[in-house]
């Protein structure tokens, strides 16, 4: 069944999954902060909006995809965002990374306004998208055939909010998954194997992970164009200690992994790719990092 879907935040992961969502056969209204990206989703086959306002009035779904807590609770809350506009009924779902207390916010200020919500961030690249899902069962049901548009992975893991944290422990498995493999790529290199087969083999036995298979082209090539940003990860690695502290969850591991992603950007690196986190390690071997 066709939707009116507003989607706002048409960035890096945005974009496609907007259009996506039209591939499917909804109708989509896009708003971003920059005209190229609306023209894009136009371009597609969507609409385009000059307003929050403009993109919501009409919209049955407001999606929200933005980069942290602070541009959620300006295009959510803030004056002129969507629960100033959306009409009683509608169902928001926030596709962004942001802290569980944040989407605790969300949820109660859109439920004094008979509005519904969702907490739905992602993990994994535009082609194989995990979707972990917070909130009511029954709003869950409703907006699982449109996040089968956007995800090959779509849970329910409980309540408002607990997609946030299902996504905070995501990332701390990530960093951790990079961290060990930029580590072993130093080694590796150090001892003068031939590398691309040294993790081809890797990726067929125990060590093998996702994190290897989609990273290893990557480090082999020391191509950092951002699939996900180093200064984003910084930003969850953030949220995940945060949380952990607050109920008592020892992160030994992940702390030291917090830390050597703030590393990598105080030293120029938060605009790259995640996978950059092989320039600290090269760092700390003594080479200028390529």
């Amino acid at each position: 069944m066709s939707r009116r879907i507003a989607f706002i935040g048409l960035g890096i992961m945005g974009s496609p999954m907007a259009a996506n969502l039209v591939k499917a056969g909804h109708h989509v209204t896009g708003y971003n902060l920059t005209r190229p990206q609306i023209d894009a989703l136009v371009a597609a086959g969507g609409h385009g909006a000059g307003s929050i306002a403009e993109a919501v009035r009409e919209a049955e779904v407001v999606i929200t995809m933005v980069p942290a807590d602070p541009q959620v609770e300006e295009v959510i809350l803030g004056a002129g965002g969507v629960l100033e506009h959306a009409k009683p009924g509608t169902l928001v779902i926030d596709m962004s990374s942001i802290t569980p207390q944040t989407s605790g916010k969300v949820e109660v200020a859109a439920r004094a306004k008979g509005i519904r919500t969702l907490d739905a961030p992602v993990s994994g690249g535009e082609a194989a998208l995990s979707i972990m899902v917070g909130g009511a069962a029954e709003d869950f049901a409703e907006a699982k055939p449109l996040l089968d548009a956007l995800g090959t992975t779509v849970v329910h893991v409980g309540p408002a909010g607990a997609g946030q944290t299902v996504k905070a422990a995501n990332q701390l498995i990530v960093a951790v998954n990079i961290q060990v493999l930029a580590e072993a790529v130093v080694f590796l290199e150090n001892t003068g194997v031939d590398l691309a087969a040294a993790l081809e083999v890797l990726g067929g036995g125990l060590a093998g992970s996702t994190v290897l298979n989609r990273k290893k082209a990557n480090m082999l090539g020391r191509e950092f164009t951002p699939g996900f940003r180093i200064d984003l990860h910084h930003k969850d690695m953030g949220i995940v200690t945060a949380a952990a502290r607050a109920v008592g969850a020892p992160l030994p591991l992940g702390a030291v992994a917090a830390q050597l992603v703030a590393s990598a950007r105080a030293n120029g690196d938060g605009s790259l790719d995640h996978s950059a986190l092989l320039r600290g390690v090269e760092r700390l071997a003594g080479r200028d990092p390529r």
